[in-house]
């Protein structure tokens, strides 16, 4: 895969994030659409980020013209100290649907990145214990359509991992699971976050969700998108699920609902 970017004059940490004034607009039959108003952010290496907004708010696409997948309108990204100009290897995607290929078996989908980018990394042994880590241990020969969605997901989550990235972007992964799933999901999903020393920009219309699995959330405005909020989480890991219920978890919560009554978000 072929990286189209250039070098910042000053160097960056592996995982730092730095837009300025990115904006998406979209050109259509019935003219041009806004999708993301200019968005200034510096993200942190190794920082765990969460961004929340309504359904069309540009949060997805934010996310994709980060990870090269998109084409940005105006302003600049940049990720180590390079350009976004076109796809990044060292990021690992993980989408709302799993996108596994059904002719393939677990272990072979979680392989599918070494093929198309080798790496030292991208090794059965690691593909493994990487479903090992996830739960999904001992169906490496099943094939997807064999699994729960649950576990198809942890399927795609291992295979994004596999070539160890400096960063996993993660658009809504868990939405499409019923709710005790995804609670299990945001529980594993963070130790996950620790132990494979990853940073991560998670997309997600969950507030709780975004505190739970961030130390850093950026609450974002109904479409065309803007930031309204940006908020540090300072609560230690590993966490668990008691922790929705405290009142300073509740606190931001409330804070966020706010800014998006503010906004007009929840307006009939």
């Amino acid at each position: 895969m072929t990286v189209a970017a250039e070098r910042l004059d000053a160097p960056a940490t592996s995982g730092e994030i730095v837009l300025r004034r990115m904006e998406k607009v979209y050109e259509g039959t019935q003219g041009a659409v806004r999708a993301l108003l200019p968005v200034d952010l510096d993200i942190q290496a190794g920082q765990n980020v969460s961004i929340v907004g309504p359904s069309g708010c540009g949060k997805s696409t934010l996310m994709r013209m980060l990870a090269g997948l998109e084409s940005i309108t105006s302003g600049t990204a940049h990720i180590d100290g390079h350009r976004v100009s076109g796809p990044i290897p060292d990021v690992g995607i993980v989408f709302q649907r799993d996108l596994l290929l059904d002719w393939r078996t677990v272990i072979d989908n979680v392989m599918l990145p070494a093929e198309f980018r080798p790496s030292p990394h991208g090794t059965r042994e690691r593909a493994r214990q990487l479903l090992e880590q996830l739960g999904v241990g001992g169906f490496e020969d099943s094939y997807p359509y064999q699994l729960s969605g649950g576990m198809r997901q942890r399927v795609s989550i291992a295979r994004a991992l596999l070539c160890k990235p400096s960063m996993l972007f993660l658009d809504e992964p868990f939405s499409a699971l019923d709710a005790l799933t995804r609670d299990q999901m945001n529980v594993l999903f963070q130790e996950v976050q620790g132990e494979q020393n990853v940073s991560t920009l998670l997309i997600t219309h969950s507030i709780a969700e975004a505190i739970f699995l961030a130390d850093r959330v950026i609450v974002m405005s109904g479409r065309p998108g803007s930031v309204l909020d940006d908020i540090e989480i300072n609560f230690p890991s590993p966490r668990t699920l008691a922790l929705r219920e405290t009142p300073e978890f509740t606190t931001i919560v409330s804070r966020i609902r706010t800014q998006f009554e503010k906004a007009g978000v929840f307006a009939a």
